[in-house]
This record gives C-alpha cells, sequence and structure tokens, in this order.
C-alpha cells in the first residue's frame, strides 16, 4: 500500500461538495478513470473524506500510475491509497512532479532531464489525462518517466 498526496484545491471539478456524498462521488471517479480511456472492471473506489482509496489489478505500471494520477489530480482529493497490483513484470516506476505556478512542460522538462525539449515525452507520458502541452496547471501532479 501506498499514500500519494495532491493539492485538493486543484483538479478537474466532478462535484460541488464530497460531505455525505462518498458513494456517489467513488461512482464519479470510476466513471472519471474509464472516461480518461483507463481502468478496467477490476478496479474499485472508496471515498473516505478527501482521501480515495483504490483496489484492484492492472496490467502494467505505466496504467496504474496513470489511474492514481487521474483519481488524484480531481478537485477535492487529498490523498490516493494504493492498493492496485500490477500482472506484469516490475518495471521502474515513474517519478511524480507537482506543477508550480508558472511551469511549462517544457520548464519541467530542462528541470527533470536537463533538456527543454523532452517536454514531449512527459507530455506522451501524461495522455490521456493531457489533452495539450500547453494545458497544465498548478497543484497537477504528472509523471515523469525515466
Amino acid at each position: 500500500m501506498s499514500i500519494f498526496t495532491f493539492v485538493k484545491e486543484a483538479g478537474v471539478k466532478l462535484w460541488e461538495s464530497l460531505v455525505g456524498q462518498e458513494a456517489q462521488a467513488a461512482d464519479s471517479l470510476k466513471e472519471h478513470v474509464a472516461k480518461v480511456g483507463l481502468g478496467n472492471p477490476a478496479i474499485q473506489v472508496s471515498v473516505e473524506g478527501e482521501k480515495v482509496v483504490v483496489r484492484g489489478e492492472v496490467a502494467t505500471q505505466e496504467e496504474k500510475e496513470k489511474i492514481l494520477l487521474a483519481l488524484g489530480n480531481v478537485e477535492g482529493v487529498g490523498e490516493v491509497e494504493d492498493h492496485i497490483t500490477v500482472n506484469a513484470p516490475a518495471t521502474v516506476p515513474a517519478r511524480f512532479v507537482t506543477v508550480k505556478k508558472g511551469d511549462t512542460l517544457s520548464a519541467i522538462a530542462k528541470a527533470e532531464y536537463g533538456n527543454a525539449n523532452a517536454y514531449m515525452k512527459i507530455f506522451e507520458a501524461n495522455k490521456p489525462m493531457l489533452a495539450h502541452p500547453d494545458k497544465i496547471y498548478p497543484g497537477q501532479v504528472l509523471r515523469i518517466p525515466e
């Protein structure tokens, strides 16, 4: 089990308030994961306050990381508790970076890889959650592959 923290004031807005709406929020989150093209019927999502708990099995480490980011980059979610198992052989997990005000994918690529032109590597690693390289926001958490 791992716990990932997120900026709960940032992200996709799926609901007005979580208070007393945990079951509906869990359904909305599972729907959100499916809409961005991730997850499968083998994942279960529950909401406990500002914490999301996800369980299940996925094919790859990349899919697992993207599911965690899709769940965490939602307004109102402060933590994602990971109980997902990966069926594929172990791979090196990606690093995660929280976007700061003024950041661009090029600036993040320069800081992480030493090459601003490597921004497409970050963009591709975060598809389908990112629709365009210029559409990032402060508080968003991104995958940074090796």
